[in-house]
């Protein structure tokens, strides 16, 4: 919860939508996608996925071209201007984060951050590559 808490304090640095700042992470980090990829990622419904699509072609920091299996579908891109634009976002976020972290903890805590950023990255990857599976209703034992 608190690291929930966290990531939506640090998104507060953004200066764009999050449905559209969440479509140039996915290009960036899953290169060429569909709006039904994008939409099934974020969770969401392919209508409000194409809509933030939209925007940003309108915006040239995405650009669409035919699905090379498929004429049918369209593969989204991000362009040089979403690379930067992205960027842009993500060192803002960064600096607003360093900040805080400069000004709350002692260089002990700092270190102690330092030092669980790897276990935190060993779990997300866990958790993307689909190894554990979220709890569902029926699970009543808790683990610590």
């Amino acid at each position: 919860m608190t690291i929930g808490h966290l990531v939506r304090a640090v998104r507060a640095a953004d200066t764009m939508p999050p449905g559209e700042a969440a479509v140039l992470g996915y290009l960036d980090r899953g290169g060429p996608l569909t709006t039904a990829d994008i939409a099934h990622r974020r969770g969401v419904s392919h209508q409000s996925a194409a809509k933030a699509v939209k925007v940003l072609v309108g915006q040239g920091l995405v650009r669409a071209e035919a699905h090379p299996d498929d004429g049918r579908k369209l593969l989204l891109h991000l362009t040089p201007a979403g690379s930067s634009r992205l960027a842009e976002e993500r060192r803002r976020r960064a600096a607003w984060l360093g900040a805080a972290v400069d000004e709350v903890l002692d260089s002990g805590e700092r270190e102690a951050l330092a030092a669980a950023l790897p276990l935190l990255a060993r779990l997300t990857a866990r958790l993307q590559a689909g190894e554990a599976r979220p709890p569902r209703d029926s699970d009543t034992a808790v683990r610590r």
